[in-house]
C-alpha cells in the first residue's frame, strides 16, 4: 500500500464502514468497499508518480480497472480523494485523544507526533504531490485548512488533558501549544519530502527528542514566559 495504515482504520475511513470482520459485511457492501479502496490506492499511486494536477479521473479509473463513471459513485471530485486522505490524519488524532483520555498523555502524544498522524511511512513523492496540490489548487487548500483546524482542536484537547494531569507545561495555553506543534510537524514533513535523507519516522523521532519533549513539564525552560499568549 502507498500509505502504511492499519487495514481496519483505512477501511473505516475510506469506505465509511465501521471496523469489523469482513465476513460480517454483505457481499454488495464488501464489493463497494473494495472498489472504493482500489480507486483510492490507484489515485495515490498516480499522484505520487505523475503529480496531482497531471492525474485525471480517467487515469485513476484505468489504473483501478473500473469504468470511468464508477469513480463518481465514490468520489464526487478528484479533490475528494485528498479529503479522504485528510480524514485519515484527523482519525489518527482522534485515536490519540482516546488513548490520552484513558492513560498517560505523553506516550499518546509521542506516538502521534513521531508517526506524523499516520504519515511516517508515506513516500516522499506522494507528499510532494500533495503539497504541490495544496499550493496550486484553491479547493484543495481550503479542504486542507478545514482538516488542519479540526486536527488542531483535537490536539489542543490532548494537550489540555496533559496540563490537567501535570504532564504538559502550563506556561502557554493548550491552543497555542497545539498551533506550534502542528506547525513544526507540518514543516518537518515538508522538509523531509523535499530532501528525504533518512526515514521520516527517524526524523520525527529526532524532532521529538530535541523539540517536542519540551512540552513536558520537567523540561520547561528556566526563563519561560509564564503568560499564556493565546486562548
Amino acid at each position: 500500500m502507498v500509505i502504511e495504515l492499519s487495514k481496519r482504520h483505512r477501511a473505516h475511513v475510506v469506505s465509511g464502514v465501521r471496523p469489523g470482520p469482513r465476513a460480517a459485511m454483505g457481499r454488495r457492501e464488501r464489493h463497494r468497499a473494495e472498489t472504493r479502496e482500489r480507486l483510492f490506492e490507484a489515485a495515490l499511486k498516480l499522484f505520487a508518480g505523475r503529480g496531482y494536477l497531471e492525474t485525471t479521473v480517467e487515469d485513476i479509473t484505468e489504473a483501478a480497472d473500473v469504468g470511468k463513471g464508477t469513480f463518481f459513485n465514490y468520489f464526487p471530485t478528484k479533490e475528494h480523494v485528498l479529503a479522504t486522505l485528510g480524514a485519515e490524519r484527523v482519525a489518527a488524532v482522534e485515536r490519540a485523544l482516546d488513548k490520552a483520555k484513558s492513560g498517560p498523555v505523553l506516550p499518546a502524544l509521542k506516538e502521534l507526533a513521531t508517526d506524523l498522524a499516520g504519515q511516517s511511512s508515506s513516500p516522499p513523492a506522494l507528499l510532494r504531490a500533495i503539497y504541490a496540490a495544496h499550493a496550486s489548487c484553491a479547493p484543495v487548500r481550503a479542504e486542507l485548512q478545514k482538516r488542519l483546524s479540526v486536527a488542531r482542536r483535537l490536539l489542543a484537547e490532548i494537550l489540555r488533558l496533559g496540563q490537567k494531569s501535570g504532564e504538559i507545561r502550563r506556561d502557554h495555553s493548550a491552543a497555542e501549544l497545539a498551533r506550534l506543534t502542528q506547525m513544526l510537524l507540518f514543516g518537518l514533513t515538508l522538509a523531509w519530502a523535499l530532501h528525504p535523507d533518512s526515514s521520516l519516522h527517524e526524523s520525527a523521532e529526532d524532532a521529538w527528542k530535541f523539540f517536542f519533549c519540551n512540552l513536558a513539564t520537567g523540561n520547561k525552560p528556566a526563563n519561560a514566559d509564564t503568560r499564556s499568549t493565546r486562548t
